[in-house]
């Protein structure tokens, strides 16, 4: 089993929490050079960056310039996820990766280049069908080094988006499921959030201060479950029930897709498309998880992540998204007027058509119990079918 995996290495909850606060820091440290070139770019047009909405921002600079720094970010934060799963957690890049002994790379070229060809073809005929909403944005130049950019650093975007969420916090939450604090710890966690949100629209806290108040939270965090108090609270039956509950292949998959689509909420596009849009987010994420799931790896999430962005960012840009490129295309249609085609098909038509297609093709089974089985240590799993052979031959 793929989440199974993270058993055979270091793996501690609390060794995944710190681990998340490194990562966030190294992608904090890898916006820098855009937040300094956004400030410096605003300071000499005599613009108030106080008061400018993000899809004003993204248009200060350059769009290759703009999306070179932006994307640079993400480069550094898979960077630093990398050196926390060497270093703090002693596993391989390959079982991070996949539970095969090997990185499939067949599988990541596959699905890249069928959804390459079918994202880019629908831009095609949606381009011949509605030619107004479209305009010709093609420049040779610009879009060459858009292309090397592109080609080198989305990659890393995506891996980068693909290896937090679908590898290292699907493993860490799935391990971390097992242990009786999980439930509190979840629990926990969604108050902190809730609380931070309400707080923050009071006060607006700054990035800084945000990481600060998280580091504050964990902290409490690791004190309230050292002390006793709660012993006779995590021993209960009603607490037990709820070890039960979570402990399942499913509760790694839903937590990963829900905030892997709600840190999209910050994206232009919700803007201008309103909350509907979060449907197509979350649902790219369940997609991408039960992909991960039933595969037993992340090559094909890998693969189609990666087209996705890389050929959007090539073919179609638009004002309004977090992507501002040279493409060779540039919508110039209502946003507001999006909606079943967009963000419904995608998710209940075409990802699920997506999903069969690939189960005949890799011989997918056990639906089941790869998605809602409970998640068991091998060692353990091991030990119960000793026992079961050892009553047998009494």
């Amino acid at each position: 089993m793929y989440i199974a995996q993270a058993f055979n290495v270091l793996h501690d909850w609390w060794r995944y929490l710190v681990g998340l606060v490194i990562v966030v820091i190294a992608v904090i440290i890898g916006q820098i050079p855009f937040t300094a070139a956004v400030m410096l770019k605003a300071v000499r047009n005599g613009d108030n960056l106080l008061g400018m909405d993000e899809t004003k921002m993204m248009t200060l600079l350059e769009p290759n310039l703009n999306l070179f720094l932006m994307l640079l970010s993400f480069a550094v934060g898979l960077l630093g996820l990398l050196l926390v799963v060497k270093y703090m957690h002693n596993q391989s890049f390959t079982s991070l990766t996949t539970s095969r002994k090997k990185i499939d790379w067949k599988r990541f070229w596959f699905i890249f280049f069928v959804w390459g060809i079918i994202s880019s073809g629908l831009v095609i005929v949606d381009y011949f069908m509605s030619p107004e909403d479209y305009m010709i944005n093609f420049k040779l130049i610009p879009f060459l080094i858009l292309c090397v950019i592109a080609i080198i650093f989305v990659p890393l975007q995506t891996s980068f988006e693909e290896y937090l969420f679908r590898g290292y916090l699907m493993q860490g939450i799935g391990v971390s499921s097992i242990k009786k604090e999980f439930p509190f710890i979840l629990i926990y966690t969604i108050a902190s959030i809730l609380g931070f949100i309400y707080l923050n629209s009071l006060f607006s806290f700054g990035v800084f201060l945000s990481l600060l108040i998280f580091i504050g939270l964990s902290i409490i965090l690791m004190l309230i479950l050292n002390y006793k108090l709660f012993d006779n609270f995590f021993n209960s039956n009603t607490y037990f029930v709820l070890i039960k509950i979570f402990k399942r292949n499913s509760t790694p998959l839903i937590i990963t897709s829900l905030v892997f689509g709600l840190l999209h909420i910050a994206n232009p596009e919700v803007d201008r498309l309103g909350s509907v849009i979060m449907i197509y987010y979350i649902g790219t994420g369940l997609f991408l998880g039960i992909m991960t799931l039933m595969d037993e790896g992340m090559e094909l999430a890998l693969g189609f992540h990666a087209a996705n962005n890389l050929f959007t960012a090539l073919l179609v840009t638009a004002d309004w998204t977090a992507f501002q490129t040279h493409s060779v295309l540039k919508d110039m249609s209502d946003p507001t007027e999006m909606g079943f085609t967009e963000i419904f098909m995608p998710v209940f038509i075409v990802f699920p058509i997506l999903l069969f297609i690939l189960a005949k093709i890799y011989k997918w089974t056990n639906w089941k119990e790869k998605l809602f089985g409970s998640v068991v240590e091998p060692l353990k799993e091991d030990s119960l079918i000793l026992e079961d052979s050892h009553s047998s031959d009494n």
